[in-house]
């Protein structure tokens, strides 16, 4: 099959989850024998414009100019008061009409793809623009939706965006159930929405690639001491993660656990506001904040150190962070969404309610206080992951969704 991919994030480029799918999935592709044109951004034009990844796989970068003081001539006043933020909304908009222009103009003379396949809003106009000119079959995956990320408010413009992609769409591919019955409570056509799971990489992430001794110096690193227990949150510091109330179950947790640490690895705008509860619960010996960038290696070697792996999200359309805790053979305390379908409570770890501090503490402290319960859920996750969440099936069942349209 061939496929014309465009996705806004995509290796050596990598901002969030998304482009960990793309490169994951894409490289599974390109195994399989597909052959993909991906078309992404270059943001800081560092990036070569053209380069050959894999046996199949073409990645086109277009170069984008800074359009920021003409669109708002024709804008609408709620892209105006974006600020500073405007200029990466003019930034996405330029590299979706490039990437579709390459795609068109230039790529589709000598290689048609079978189906075109965009990713998120920041892709999407791409994929809307292919289609109207090459009357190819058209699938838009939603990863997550401007209303949820925002808690029900958000941008009305990425709102209509999204909505416009949906009807174009031959065919919408989201990553969850629960993201499911999100697209249908938004009035997203219900009829040609699929869902197909997100995927880890089993074998990187594996308990299998970590010495006792290398685990032992790493724990020494942090700060965490033989006989005490390490959580882990690992993700974007926002109020849609949970973070916050995480912060505030850790007095609950050491009233009955006080050998406890929490790493807090990720980078977001509520550093500054975590770190002055932090000092105000007086936690500051237990709670550290990993600010910084870690390479891969660094991060596994990470859930390895750690005891119980938390994810207290309010909204999470899936949740990688389960399942690379999970592959790694750790407990797991998840919010909502997405992540009670990878978790089923009691099996790999158990649910929490993001929204209260005490009830998170409870549900940390069943955990955290019974060890072989902990070891239990580590060992079933595990288990699960390689039975249903590996990119090896997840790439299987993606394809086969898009054959569908063929």
């Amino acid at each position: 099959m061939k496929l014309a991919y465009f996705v806004w994030e995509y290796p050596p480029r990598l901002v969030g989850g998304l482009g960990t799918y793309a490169a994951e999935i894409t490289k599974k592709f390109d195994e399989m024998g597909h052959d993909i044109h991906v078309f992404t951004m270059n943001e800081d034009h560092n990036l070569p414009t053209n380069e050959q990844m894999g046996k199949n796989i073409q990645v086109h970068r277009p170069m984008v100019a800074d359009a920021s003081t003409v669109f708002p001539v024709f804008v609408d006043e709620e892209l105006r008061r974006w600020g500073q933020g405007f200029k990466f909304f003019s930034d996405v908009l330029s590299y979706n009409v490039l990437a579709a222009n390459k795609y068109v103009n230039d790529v589709a003379r000598k290689w048609k793809g079978d189906v075109i396949v965009s990713h998120d809003w920041l892709g999407a106009m791409a994929g809307m623009i292919s289609k109207q000119n090459m009357k190819a079959p058209f699938i838009q995956h939603f990863h997550s939706t401007e209303y949820g990320r925002s808690g029900g408010g958000g941008s009305q413009t990425v709102k209509d965006l999204e909505y416009e992609a949906a009807q174009q769409a031959d065919m919408i591919v989201t990553v969850s159930y629960a993201m499911r019955e999100e697209l249908n409570q938004l009035r997203y056509p219900a009829p040609k929405t699929r869902v197909a799971w997100n995927g880890v990489d089993e074998k990187k992430c594996s308990m299998k690639n970590f010495k006792p001794q290398q685990v032992e110096s790493y724990r020494s690193k942090l700060g965490v001491r033989p006989d005490e227990k390490l959580m882990l949150f690992t993700g974007r510091l926002t109020w849609v993660k949970g973070i916050d109330s995480l912060v505030r179950a850790m007095p609950a947790i050491l009233e009955k656990e006080p050998k406890v640490k929490l790493a807090v690895l990720g980078r977001g705008e509520m550093l500054d506001e975590l770190k002055a509860v932090v000092a105000q619960l007086g936690i500051a010996n237990n709670v550290m904040f990993i600010n910084k960038w870690v390479d891969e290696n660094e991060r596994l070697i990470l859930y390895a150190s750690t005891d119980l792996v938390c994810a207290p999200s309010r909204y999470e359309p899936f949740g990688i962070v389960s399942l690379e805790g999970m592959a790694m053979e750790k407990p797991v305390l998840v919010g909502y969404g997405g992540l009670r379908e990878a978790v089923i409570e009691g099996q790999h770890g158990l649910y929490c309610d993001p929204n209260k501090p005490q009830n998170i503490a409870e549900q940390a402290l069943k955990i955290l206080s019974n060890p072989d319960v902990a070891k239990k859920y580590g060992k079933n996750g595990r288990k699960r992951v390689e039975e249903y969440f590996t990119w090896d099936k997840v790439s299987a069942d993606t394809i086969a969704l898009y054959e569908t349209l063929l």
